[in-house]
């Protein structure tokens, strides 16, 4: 017998509020950084969180040049790209990037934390990085988050 008291909760398009949340990156550790980042994108933070939709915030990363990779990660990890030709394959360090594209590799960190499907796609495009302390953000008001 079904029980009338537990009803599943599925947020609908008009019951979603985004906010605009700005966080500093300085002197954090990317990982840790990106999955935290990664949920409040995705909602995972807001009791009507639903799979299925984009029930997250807007999130505004800054200096993203001054965050911090544990151990040899900076040499050691590589970031694989292919252009689809034969010998295309280039590979990154995160030291090499950072100094080209620093708001890529915390991108690039939290894109591997979301879904690999068309939600994780729109979701991404909720996120924005930058490599100094200065955002084009102020209208939107964001909301200052210690992680």
């Amino acid at each position: 017998m079904k029980s009338p008291y537990f009803k599943t909760y599925s947020a609908k398009p008009a019951d979603i509020e985004k906010k605009w949340i700005l966080v500093d990156a300085e002197g954090e550790v990317l990982g840790r950084l990106a999955s935290k980042v990664a949920a409040i994108l995705r909602g995972k933070h807001k009791p009507e969180f639903t799979p299925h939709m984009d029930t997250g915030d807007y999130v505004i990363v800054i200096n993203a040049e001054k965050i911090r990779l544990t151990g040899n990660k900076m040499t050691d990890k590589q970031y694989f790209s292919y252009s689809g030709y034969p010998g295309g394959e280039r590979f990154t360090t995160p030291a090499e990037l950072l100094e080209k594209k620093p708001a890529e590799v915390v991108r690039k960190a939290v894109k591997g934390m979301l879904p690999k499907n068309a939600l994780g796609r729109e979701i991404l495009r909720n996120l924005r990085v930058y490599a100094g302390p200065v955002h084009q953000h102020t209208a939107q008001k964001p909301e200052k988050v210690t992680l």
